[in-house]
């Protein structure tokens, strides 16, 4: 794949933002939308992916242990829809479950401070699952 790519990260309250390089190997938070309204949200997220010359948005949906659909997935299949159905733009939903415990976790490892890792990890999140959707993605296309 060659473009940009856009990660979403729908939370009740913020929405992460995470955008690859040009090359679509690299994945790095971009943004934290602060969730207003659906469309709202949606012609936000739109906007951005405009800006940046995105090729694709991927939604992050956190299935549930048994890989069953839950309230957030059902939240993010919905934006997604919504996102699909106002923009040329293709979009996908990408497994991202634990992605902001991830991103937490990676925090630790870097010796980052509890005070300093403390705030919103939404648009880590989004880079964590956006950089696994790359990984994936390169591997496919090397085989």
């Amino acid at each position: 794949m060659t473009g940009r790519v856009l990660a979403v990260d729908p939370g009740e309250k913020r929405i992460g933002i995470a955008l690859s390089d040009p090359t679509a190997t690299l994945a790095a938070p971009l943004a934290i939308i602060q969730h207003v309204q659906m469309m709202e949200d949606c012609r936000k997220i739109i906007q951005m992916a405009t800006e940046h010359d995105v090729v694709l948005i991927i939604v992050g949906q956190a299935l549930g242990a048994e890989g069953e659909e839950t309230r957030q997935a059902r939240h993010a299949k919905r934006i997604a829809e919504t996102l699909a159905a106002m923009s040329s733009i293709s979009v996908e939903l990408w497994d991202e479950s634990g992605s902001t415990r991830d991103a937490r976790q990676v925090r630790i490892e870097m010796g980052v401070n509890r005070k300093e890792r403390s705030g919103h990890m939404d648009d880590r999140a989004a880079a964590m699952f956006l950089q696994s959707y790359l990984d994936r993605n390169s591997r496919q296309e090397r085989s």
